[in-house]
């Protein structure tokens, strides 16, 4: 999808720093430099009084951000020809049945063909008899309580709909429940705490906001947005920015289903690491943990793990992506740095060093695919997500939910299928933060 300008000249920054980064392709938008999104609030149901107040204001983070946006309730503008204008949908508190079925081949073919999804609200009331649909939104409205507080618990911090988001984040609204739970479908960027509120009806797991790629296209939905009032919060208001830019592709991010996971760091105690060599690691009061001096290695020393899908969300500092840092894996437990770059292996974070030491690389010995890397590399200062797994003496990863490594160990010196994980705070000038580092194990294969 296109990119805006905004990212646009951080990208150019880093092709120069990459050495020839692709920047993401234009598949819709017709204006150089800036995305175009339509805005689709068409009721044949209930009708929200707050949908004008969300057009202004999504009119109005348009201007901000870099996106053109189009406001319709005109369900002819869903054609072949039309939709190819732009690099997003969004389904303002629609209701009901609101496109006939020329209209929703014309959508579906839309989707299929990479464009975007964001559904604000009653979004999830909208084309029960069509099954694509809900499978795009994620799940269709049930019943909701009245009006009243709520805690929405942050359950991913890098994608750009919630990563400036607090942990707890109280805000009033009316608070849908769901006929089914999209979290083996989806991955679930936050959900409600039932306990916070009266009326909830999804037995302690309630998710309120996702995203998904969903039959070639990008999905982002959220349940706020039924009072006026959402859309002048400048919180709700930057959700929703979040949002729309990953639905046009500006950002990237993993929208794979994520279930299963345990933390090893959440964002509140070190308990079970330690600090290995010089230098160290700051924890603020987001939850980040930001690498100072070196050359060190923050470890986990609770245990060794031997087969597993390791996940952590991490971005580098500096404009010019010239932060090193890394994840080790496979080491035997030490507080010798060093032990750990000469027996394990190094998932490298450095955008800027030859292919086999770059970002992706298992440093010194297998470069990432660099088009797909590219592709799904945010620029600094943006959140990006890894996952790293392993198998046996196999290594895969993945980069926002796209995979740019496959390695497999043949040095007997060497073993993946025992070991402690780090992360590395390489020097001076150095600083990678990183948030949520969480492990689910996997069964041991042959055993």
């Amino acid at each position: 999808m296109r990119s805006t300008s905004r990212l646009a000249a951080s990208l150019v920054g880093a092709a120069l720093l990459l050495g020839g980064v692709t920047l993401p392709a234009a598949s819709h938008s017709t204006s150089p430099g800036e995305a175009h999104v339509l805005v689709f609030s068409k009721t044949a149901g209930f009708r929200h009084d707050s949908i004008p107040d969300g057009v202004a204001a999504l009119k109005e983070l348009g201007a901000t951000d870099g996106f053109t946006v189009h406001a319709t309730e005109d369900a002819g503008a869903f054609t072949p020809a039309n939709l190819r204008r732009y690099d997003a949908v969004v389904f303002l508190s629609t209701t009901g049945d609101v496109l006939d079925d020329t209209q929703q081949r014309a959508f579906e073919d839309y989707i299929h063909r990479g464009g975007g999804y964001v559904g604000i609200h009653a979004a999830a009331d909208t084309e029960y008899d069509w099954p694509f649909y809900g499978g795009l939104a994620g799940a269709y409205f049930q019943s909701h309580p009245a009006i009243q507080p709520a805690t929405v618990d942050v359950e991913d911090h890098a994608h750009p709909a919630t990563s400036g988001l607090p942990r707890s984040w109280i805000r009033t609204d009316e608070w849908y429940n769901y006929r089914s739970n999209p979290r083996d479908r989806a991955h679930v960027l936050a959900s409600l705490d039932e306990s916070s509120y009266t009326g909830g009806t999804m037995r302690g797991d309630h998710p309120i906001a996702w995203c998904q790629d969903y039959r070639g296209g990008r999905a982002f939905y959220t349940g706020g947005g039924h009072t006026k009032e959402s859309y002048a919060d400048p919180v709700f208001r930057r959700h929703l920015v979040g949002g729309i830019l990953y639905a046009v592709g500006e950002i990237q991010a993993d929208c794979r289903p994520e279930n299963g996971y345990r933390p090893l760091f959440d964002g509140s105690s070190l308990d079970g690491w330690r600090q290995a060599g010089p230098g160290s690691f700051t924890l603020d009061d987001d939850g980040t943990l930001t690498s100072s001096g070196g050359m060190g290695l923050l470890w986990y020393a609770a245990s060794g793990f031997s087969s597993y899908s390791l996940k952590l969300d991490w971005k580098m500092a500096s404009a010019s992506g010239d932060d090193n840092s890394g994840v080790f894996v496979g080491f035997p437990p030490s507080d010798d740095p060093w032990s750990a770059v000469n027996n394990g292996y190094e998932i490298q974070i450095d955008a800027t060093d030859v292919p086999e030491k770059t970002t992706g690389s298992v440093y010194g010995f297998r470069s990432a695919d660099l088009k797909k890397r590219d592709r799904a590399l945010n620029p600094p200062g943006e959140w990006n997500t890894y996952e790293i797994r392993v198998e046996g003496e196999r290594l895969r990863l993945w980069l926002n939910g796209v995979k740019i490594n496959d390695f497999t160990n043949t040095d007997p010196a060497r073993s993946l299928r025992d070991g402690h994980l780090g992360l590395q705070n390489h020097g001076t000038g150095d600083q990678v933060s990183f948030r949520d580092v969480r492990i689910k194990e996997l069964p041991v294969k042959g055993s």
